[in-house]
């Protein structure tokens, strides 16, 4: 393809500049896009070099430039939104990790629990260790402290409401 070619497809494009933007607004479905796909057809087919073989339908020859630039504009901004996807979804994942924060503030609150804990006397202490920590059921309490099941469920409210007040003056603070 010689120089001739080349201002033979500038003139068809030229020519049929309306109906490339009306076809490549219907590809893309943006006008604004369909204006930028055209002027990168114009400047494709001003770049041609000489190829072999000889063109016998100019317009034909521009619109499958200009459809070649719509489908790979198209593919690449799909990946780019695919890409995009992908990390917005991976910022969509919490991180399960506290934050210094959070971790301070628990250290804290377990400090305040564990004087707490220091504070109650020895049995409803027990009580309450062997129930929240082992699980163990109030009859085997009961067994264990020599003292009936009701007494077991008084020592445990007294040892969880001192802990709750305990903790809840320390939030205050």
């Amino acid at each position: 393809m010689g120089r001739q070619d080349v201002s033979t497809l500038i003139a068809s494009f030229r020519d049929n500049y309306r109906d490339l933007l009306r076809f490549l607004t219907r590809r893309t479905g943006d006008a604004e896009r369909a204006a930028d796909l055209a002027q990168d057809t114009y400047v494709k087919l001003a770049a041609l070099g000489p190829v072999g073989g000889e063109i016998r339908n100019p317009r034909a020859y521009v619109y499958r430039v200009a459809g070649n630039l719509a489908i790979d504009t198209l593919r690449r901004d799909r990946r780019i939104a695919n890409d995009f996807t992908h990390l917005e979804a991976a910022d969509a994942v919490a991180d399960p990790t506290p934050s210094q924060e959070t971790h301070a503030i628990a250290r804290q609150r377990l400090g305040r629990l564990e004087a707490a804990l220091d504070e109650l006397q020895p049995r409803p202490r027990l009580a309450l260790l062997l129930n929240r920590v082992e699980g163990r059921t109030f009859a085997e309490i009961a067994r264990r402290l020599g003292v009936s099941e009701s007494m077991v469920a008084k020592y445990l409210a007294q040892a969880l409401q001192h802990c709750r007040d305990r903790l809840d003056r320390g939030d205050n603070e």
